[in-house]
């Protein structure tokens, strides 16, 4: 879609009729059948299905969707590029509101652009966008003297249901933001505050953790040398036999359903759990080479389901499962680090 569309289409000015369709993919069923093998261009045809119509359905940012979107769809070079294009252009556009006098969402969607922003720029140019770079500064201003943000807590693990996860997230958007952003004035004391929060504050499960890897491996001090250490080694003894992760481990999630079942930490490998344990073990300086990678990666290989996602089951109901739409992207940023994306025809 052409830029100015975009734009008017956002600021109200232009029909939904005149957007390029973007076929949205079936609702995510665990029984769906598995990929003959795995393919790009079936995960960016994914990818845009729920990230592209999310963003035009809800007009917003979230950390299931279309943050991890913009994450993951630039590595898939080969496949037509116009939807993370749209909603990049849409974050961008509403940077730019903020800017001139428009009110943000919450603090929690100003890290989550930031972070969407910053990666997507680290993925793509090299270049810290004017957008990118006025979302971080924006969100240094909500930052809390303790050193984090007022996250989303709605009891939704987990993503949205504490504070630390929302630390986090802008630890990796600091560390991702290309321009040596980190080494500016506004970064250099947001960064001291984060430091000191997480050095005051323990992580709450191993999700947050190895998410903290992710940004810990480019800015030094928001991890010790030796909880990095025991980082990799939880998620070594958390893998399983089939090479693979289960999201149920990582934490202690309750869930929201009628039935109120219980995440059992010894249920089935799941999409996000690897893509996530893979990507991070791999930031941190692990081999591709080592065992526990290569079998994360024979799995992710393995596992990817014919619309083009890889399950994960909801940690709070079944009526939705959007986490899988993070754990597509985190497959694909997992398989793309360790040399295995094929090129997408």
């Amino acid at each position: 879609m052409k830029p100015l569309l975009a734009a008017l289409l956002f600021a109200g000015l232009a029909s939904a009729a005149d957007l390029p369709k973007v076929p949205l993919p079936k609702p995510t069923k665990p029984d769906e059948a598995m990929a003959k093998t795995w393919s790009a261009a079936k995960a960016a045809e994914y990818l845009d299905g729920v990230g592209v119509n999310w963003t035009r359905d809800r007009q917003c940012v979230t950390c299931h969707t279309n943050m991890p979107y913009l994450f993951a769809r630039p590595l898939l070079k080969d496949s037509p590029d116009d939807g993370w294009k749209e909603v990049r252009k849409f974050l961008e556009d509403d940077v730019t509101s903020w800017s001139n006098g428009g009110k943000p969402k919450g603090d929690a969607y100003v890290v989550a652009t930031a972070a969407a922003l910053a990666v997507s720029d680290a993925r793509t140019t090299g270049t810290l966008h004017p957008a990118t770079k006025a979302a971080l500064d924006r969100m240094w201003t909500v930052q809390r003297k303790a050193g984090n943000w007022n996250w989303l807590k709605c009891e939704w693990p987990p993503l949205e249901h504490d504070d630390y996860y929302g630390a986090v997230l802008a630890a990796v958007a600091v560390a991702e933001a290309p321009g040596k952003y980190a080494e500016t004035d506004k970064a250099k004391e947001g960064i001291k505050s984060l430091q000191a929060y997480f050095a005051k504050t323990s992580s709450p499960d191993l999700h947050h953790s190895t998410w903290l890897l992710w940004a810990a491996a480019k800015v030094d001090g928001l991890m010790t040398a030796g909880q990095k250490k025991d980082a990799v080694a939880d998620l070594r003894k958390a893998q399983h036999k089939d090479g693979g992760w289960c999201l149920p481990s990582l934490g202690k999630y309750n869930r929201r359903d009628e039935k109120k079942t219980p995440n059992d930490p010894a249920a089935d490998s799941d999409g996000y759990a690897t893509g996530l344990a893979v990507f991070a073990l791999r930031q941190s300086g692990v081999s591709a080479d080592d065992p526990a990678v290569s079998a994360g990666v024979t799995w992710l290989k393995a596992n990817q389901r014919e619309s083009g996602r890889w399950y994960t089951r909801s940690l709070n109901n079944d009526k939705a499962h959007y986490i899988a739409n993070a754990g597509t992207a985190l497959a694909v940023m997992a398989l793309e680090l360790c040399g295995e994306k094929p090129a997408a025809k």
